[in-house]
């Protein structure tokens, strides 16, 4: 339905600059996708927002235990927290790049965005657990560590899981947005900016499919996994 209004539109429009066809789309994504240099990109681009996902939701989860353990750790970081999550990312990528490379600030801009929203997610739920579980933790002398995989993690996943996905959709909005004004060799965002310039609408189009493709494959890889923990845990 949507590719057929997005067929219409361009027709009433009829001027492939403001709005090309979904063929005209599709067939600059197969001139594309005959070069070596279209996969390097897509390639590289991936590692890169895949690595700053991972590193925001490794240090965002430690940072949330560690804010709901600590009171003084809390105060300290709090702030930080807040200001990251008030700030627009494109001033963070300009902040950044006096500070990074254009290698690898696309890693750092996404590792940002994705720090604040696991970090919240994570001391929230912490913060909410019922006591009485807690309290029968301690009735059948449950370690710590049984205490936090047996008790807490199950609690805090569903909510989890559901900010990580959000998270990243946010990862390569902000990655590629990093690229697009860094522009890196070999990157998604270097190859909109250059089809934008050249006003090539179809190739930018297509290439914004690219990117709306591998988040949605990335996503539905998390939610398999995800699933499958939690239908073990539920076991």
């Amino acid at each position: 339905m949507w590719l057929a209004v997005w067929q219409a539109a361009a027709m009433i429009i009829n001027q492939e600059i403001l709005l090309p066809t979904p063929l005209k789309t599709i067939n600059s994504l197969f001139v594309l996708g005959k070069t070596a240099d279209f996969y390097l990109s897509v390639l590289i681009s991936l590692l890169r927002i895949v690595l700053g996902y991972i590193l925001g939701v490794v240090f965002g989860i430690l940072g949330g235990i560690a804010s709901n353990k600590w009171h003084t750790f809390d105060i300290i970081f709090s702030p930080i927290i807040k200001i990251i999550k008030a700030v627009p990312v494109a001033s963070f990528i300009i902040l950044a790049l006096v500070w990074f490379h254009a290698k690898t600030l696309p890693v750092f801009i996404v590792f940002l965005m994705v720090l604040p929203m696991i970090w919240s997610s994570v001391q929230t739920g912490l913060d909410t657990i019922d006591t009485k579980y807690l309290e029968m933790a301690k009735i059948y002398n449950l370690s710590r560590f049984k205490t936090f995989f047996r008790i807490k993690v199950p609690f805090i996943m569903p909510a989890l899981v559901s900010t990580a996905l959000t998270a990243l959709g946010f990862a390569w909005k902000s990655g590629i947005a990093a690229e697009v004004i860094c522009r890196p060799e070999n990157s998604i965002g270097d190859k909109l900016q250059s089809a934008k310039l050249t006003i090539e609408t179809p190739e930018v189009f297509a290439l914004t499919a690219v990117v709306a493709l591998l988040s949605i494959l990335l996503e539905a890889g998390i939610k398999k996994i995800a699933k499958e923990y939690l239908n073990d845990k539920s076991k």
